[in-house]
């Protein structure tokens, strides 16, 4: 009876699944390795025996999205990820020996690592397999209790997720809850030992807040506008093909996707030209073609596309890209170019979240870090060019959550990079051991010797413990 609760719609069944899992928690605070292994394991079992349906169902959800996309985008970076932590999880958990200073020799000390009770995790619906998953395994291998609230964006998804962890844990281990915006505040609300979240910067706020009243932990990885800069030593061909492929994966509804172009003033019409030779490679149609995703709502569409009308009010020039016009009734929407587009309109303010790529022009390479430290801090920078002595003062004076050189995307996917953002494009970082330790709490032991002296530092004060501080500072 208790796994008819993992599909509740309603606020009021929240508490009871977290105390479930709390007192479970607590209970078994030690989570052995190999426990820790066959929780992961049944996740592999879960890919291996129903990735083909999870695929159908976000096909489902996106109306046109091809199975390709989502084994490519969610289930190949699942089956790496758990490949990686499983191959490494039991170096991960030993205690960590560290060197003790010579005043408090001969105690040793170490740092013993543990998990931190329950974690929650509000995932999107962008790659809706992939970010429901991903901090879900994070969170297993670390040995937690786990809550999932999966976007409602995403129904088919996030019911047939429902079902299948429900098969494969039992409540105090994973469990699902589906429900609205109503749903998922009282869920950030909840007293969780860690809060993992994935969406926009204005939702990361909320969910911020609400963690803070119960002095909840989180990580939040959100969004922004990640710069793509083109170097005067580019081949902009090459280029172009991996920034098509990197802005239109899952018709840019990537949070790392470049948000807009750097360009060197005077090469706009090669780009535009390399750019749209580009989209014709990778997407021969966009109307019907199922590699080339639609976007997710009708209420996302009509979003960018009052985004275009707003920035050509504003003096903006748009240049399709696509080799056809899409499919407006299906959400295929084509990709566009923006050339100068207005600096205080949304397209430049807000994160695009769609097939639209706006092109700015700098003169010096130090325009071009100066408009981004203008700027909050993104998610990605992407930089293509040649010459590394420019590539090296982008990387030094610019922050941002991750980089990929004369690529796009692909630091994601390197399983010993940690990925997350920084500042306004999020905080926490996640994938391989970064992930882990995030999700575990570090705990400091110091083991006194019974051969020790700190009462050499104990009251009464007097000569002998000026001699001591004496000899403690000409060591230091």
């Amino acid at each position: 009876m208790l796994r008819m609760n993992l599909n509740t719609t309603g606020t009021a069944r929240l508490r009871p699944l977290f105390d479930t899992q709390y007192t479970a928690s607590r209970t078994q605070i030690d989570v052995p390795l190999a426990l820790r292994r066959d929780r992961l394991l049944r996740l592999r079992a879960l890919l291996d025996d129903h990735g083909e349906a999870l695929a159908r169902a976000v096909q489902q959800d996106f109306g046109v999205r091809s199975p390709q996309l989502t084994e490519v985008a969610d289930i190949f970076v699942l089956r790496a990820l758990l490949s990686h932590t499983l191959r490494h999880l039991a170096r991960w958990m030993k205690p960590q020996r560290v060197r003790t200073p010579i005043y408090l020799m001969p105690a040793r000390a170490w740092v013993q690592r543990q998990p931190l009770g329950v974690v929650g995790v509000i995932a999107p619906w962008n790659y809706p397999v992939q970010l429901s998953l991903g901090p879900l395994i994070t969170a297993l291998a670390a040995g937690n209790r786990v809550m999932l609230k999966p976007s409602e964006l995403t129904p088919h998804t996030s019911a047939l997720l429902a079902e299948l962890l429900g098969r494969a844990f039992t409540p105090d281990e994973v469990c699902v809850v589906q429900g609205d915006g109503e749903l998922a505040a009282a869920f950030a609300a909840l007293p969780f030992d860690h809060l993992f979240f994935t969406g926009s910067t204005a939702v990361g706020r909320k969910v911020a807040q609400a963690a803070a009243a119960n002095l909840t932990p989180t990580t939040l990885e959100l969004g922004g506008k990640s710069p793509c800069i083109i170097d005067a030593s580019c081949d902009l061909h090459d280029a172009a093909v991996k920034i098509a492929h990197g802005k239109l994966l899952n018709a840019g509804q990537t949070c790392i996707a470049p948000d807009y172009i750097l360009l060197p003033r005077g090469q706009e019409a090669a780009f535009g030209n390399a750019f749209a030779q580009a989209v014709a490679r990778l997407f021969p149609t966009i109307s019907g073609n199922a590699d080339y995703a639609a976007i997710i709502s009708e209420r996302h569409h009509e979003r960018l596309q009052a985004l275009l009308a707003e920035a050509q009010a504003g003096g903006a020039r748009l240049q399709p890209a696509g080799p056809d016009a899409g499919n407006a009734a299906q959400r295929q929407m084509p990709p566009v170019l923006v050339f100068d587009a207005p600096a205080t309109g949304r397209l430049m303010q807000e994160e695009i979240f769609g097939p639209i790529l706006p092109v700015l022009t700098y003169d010096t390479p130090d325009q071009a870090i100066a408009h981004i430290n203008a700027h909050p801090r993104p998610l990605a920078l992407y930089w293509f060019g040649t010459d590394t002595a420019a590539r090296d003062r982008v990387l030094a004076r610019t922050v941002s959550g991750g980089v990929t050189v004369n690529d796009t995307l692909m630091h994601i996917a390197h399983e010993n990079l940690p990925f997350g953002g920084v500042g306004d494009s999020g905080w926490g970082s996640y994938h391989g051991e970064a992930g882990f330790l995030r999700l575990t709490q570090q705990k400091a032991v110091l083991n006194q010797s019974r051969w020790a002296r700190g009462d050499l530092f104990y009251p009464p004060y007097g000569k002998r413990f000026a001699q001591v501080m004496g000899l403690v500072r000409r060591i230091l």
